[in-house]
């Protein structure tokens, strides 16, 4: 009798102590200051229906950084040995416990499994809920917030979990993220100050003429820089892809902008006649409801500039690379919220969005162009390190990322404080370029080259050190070498054990664009970063056409020798928050990086032998 009282015991006792019976009090998992320019409007609409998605914590992420670094590091015996779909996801899937306990936690709340939808890793759950219950989920309450500039968000500054589930949540989202994704791409006059006679209308088409053995400075106008211009002084014109297909290209569009054909088109007959068919045939990727509009722009959309970021990265990197494939992924996510809107919107975030959706892909381009940023501090350090991580998947796969640096140098007088309550004075980093598992792009101007900046509208090649992401490791025998020519000059500005960005450079001003059918001039990183992503899909172009795997992660190659093959900068500065902020100099810096790339001399140190030839002017 005894010994099966204490056999039932025991039973009752593992029952008891069973993952799945753990239960635990609420407690707060993550808190963010409300960024400045926000304010609180009034409580959320019970019924407004969100996308929550719960990011899990990975299993192997660590190991999958070291596989990782393996085969991006060109002294490894591993390198160019990039891992498969299969291999990543299986690093980077959550544990048993992790899995059986959120799962328990869900249904708990009355989430039945059938409502759940996972990313290809199942370290991310998505649930589509009205706020009411994501409020009893996470014990919290959420707000209609409105920005200055007129925008709404329903979001939350603090988000708990019960306790025993911290350490298998890394982060839920749309909770107390606040950031506003930044098209970088800047005009000379803003929309508003452009009036039709101020457009300059396509002249017909008559392309420069390519001359075999032309120098940069021969071709280039420096005050309208074409294709022709960027493959000279890149020395990519006498390059013919060898393997096009094989070998793809992308860019992203978030934030409603689209990538216009005919616009496209009108491009390429002026600036790469032989291209134009490029304009019908790339393919366009909707991810979330993103936009791929080309019927008329409105009036208000014009005034708006719709679609200059998304002309200026399509006809920048078809002018480069062609005939190169091109992909678009136009992504949805954090669309302004209207407060008496009684259907289901998108609330969601748009980087998350669209690394989910290509970490499922088995074909993907090599060489992935992205032109958005905002201001790091204003990103939940559990976001940010989440999505930094989904990055790392990519990067272990074999693909390169290039992220603009910004178009504010250190940051935008008045903008320079803080975001922890306490208003400090501060440089002002930006994510997703301050990932230590992508690389940054800087933008210069002139021949010979310097830092790229416009008086005219404020534009100033961005760089800086993240305070989120401390130095990786491929950094540490450069960046510390800049940081002491520092000394005090801005002491307590910037965190000298960050991510220093950006990494490299490339022309980012005054790029000759064509939008609603007319010419106008761009300036910014997100003209230097596509420009960059074509040029490294030429690499890849030429070594796969070589037996070879492409770049991937560019980095731990890039600062080991790859950073030979690029022209030093050593004039301007990231100026911003009222002072001259990071200097150019020689070697690294944190507003060119490396300098700007010469495809020949990328190729010889890759030891790669191109067949050349010559595609049009």
């Amino acid at each position: 009798m005894l010994a099966s009282f204490a056999v039932a015991a025991l039973c009752a006792g593992l029952v008891a102590s069973s993952p799945l019976r753990v239960r635990s009090p609420y407690v707060v998992k993550e808190s963010h200051f409300l960024p400045s320019k926000w304010e609180r409007v009034g409580p959320a609409p019970a019924d407004h229906v969100v996308n929550l998605q719960i990011g899990l914590k990975q299993s192997q992420f660590d190991e999958l950084e070291r596989h990782l670094h393996e085969v991006s590091d060109p002294d490894h015996g591993r390198y160019g040995q990039h891992l498969s779909v299969s291999e990543v996801n299986d690093l980077t899937k959550p544990s048993d416990d992790t899995w059986d306990l959120v799962h328990d936690w869900l249904l708990g709340n009355g989430i039945h499994p059938s409502r759940l939808q996972y990313n290809p890793a199942k370290d991310w759950i998505s649930v589509s809920l009205p706020i009411n219950a994501v409020e009893s989920l996470l014990d919290t309450k959420y707000s209609v917030f409105g920005h200055e500039d007129g925008d709404y968000l329903v979001r939350t500054p603090e988000w708990s979990l019960p306790q025993h589930l911290h350490k298998h949540i890394d982060v839920v989202q749309p909770t107390n993220s606040f950031f506003r994704p930044q098209k970088l791409g800047r005009m000379l006059k803003t929309v508003e100050e452009i009036s039709e006679k101020q457009w300059h209308p396509l002249p017909s088409p008559s392309p420069p003429k390519y001359t075999p053995g032309g120098d940069a400075v021969s071709v280039c106008n420096t005050s309208a820089v074409t294709p022709l211009c960027l493959r000279t002084l890149y020395g990519t014109v006498d390059y013919v892809p060898q393997v096009p297909g094989k070998n793809k290209v992308g860019l992203t569009d978030y934030l409603a902008e689209s990538n216009n054909r005919s616009d496209t088109a009108l491009f390429l007959e002026q600036y790469r006649p032989e291209a134009v068919s490029a304009a019908k045939d790339f393919k366009v990727v909707v991810i979330a409801d993103g936009n791929d509009e080309q019927t008329q722009e409105t009036p208000e959309e014009l005034a708006a500039g719709k679609d200059l970021e998304g002309n200026l990265d399509v006809e920048t990197i078809i002018g480069i690379g062609w005939p190169t494939p091109l992909i678009a992924y136009t992504t949805g996510g954090s669309p302004p919220f209207t407060p008496d809107l009684t259907t289901p919107s998108n609330t969601n975030e748009p980087y998350l969005e669209w690394v989910n959706y290509v970490l499922g892909q088995d074909d993907l381009p090599q060489s992935i162009s992205t032109s958005y940023a905002d201001s790091e501090q204003t990103v939940p350090y559990s976001y940010a390190k989440s999505v930094c991580g989904s990055f790392a998947k990519l990067g272990a796969r074999g693909i390169s990322l290039f992220f603009g640096s910004g178009d504010n140098g250190v940051g935008r007088s008045g903008d320079c404080l803080t975001n922890d309550g306490k208003n400090t004075s501060t440089f002002l980093a930006l994510f997703p370029t301050s990932c230590p598992y992508i690389t940054s792009v800087g933008a210069t101007k002139f021949i010979p080259e310097v830092v790229a900046t416009d008086a005219r509208n404020g534009f100033v090649s961005g760089g800086g050190f993240s305070r989120y992401f401390p130095r990786p490791s491929y950094q540490d025998h450069i960046v510390p070498r800049y940081v002491e020519s520092l000394g005090d000059q801005f002491k307590g500005l910037y965190n000298k054990e960050g991510r220093g960005y950006p990494d490299l450079a490339a022309q980012g001003y005054h790029y000759v664009t064509v939008w609603n059918g007319t010419i106008v001039s761009l300036d910014g990183t997100s003209a230097s970063t596509p420009t960059i992503a074509a040029i490294i899909s030429l690499v890849n172009d030429a070594l796969i056409a070589d037996g070879k795997p492409p770049l991937g992660f560019l980095n731990p190659w890039l600062y080991k020798r790859g950073y030979r093959a690029f022209t030093d900068v050593t004039s301007g500065s990231a100026s911003g928050c009222n002072s001259t902020g990071f200097p150019a100099q020689e070697g690294w810096d944190a507003v060119t990086g490396f300098g700007t790339p010469y495809f020949p001399k990328i190729l010889d140190i890759l030891d790669v032998e191109p067949k050349k030839g010559h595609h049009g002017s």
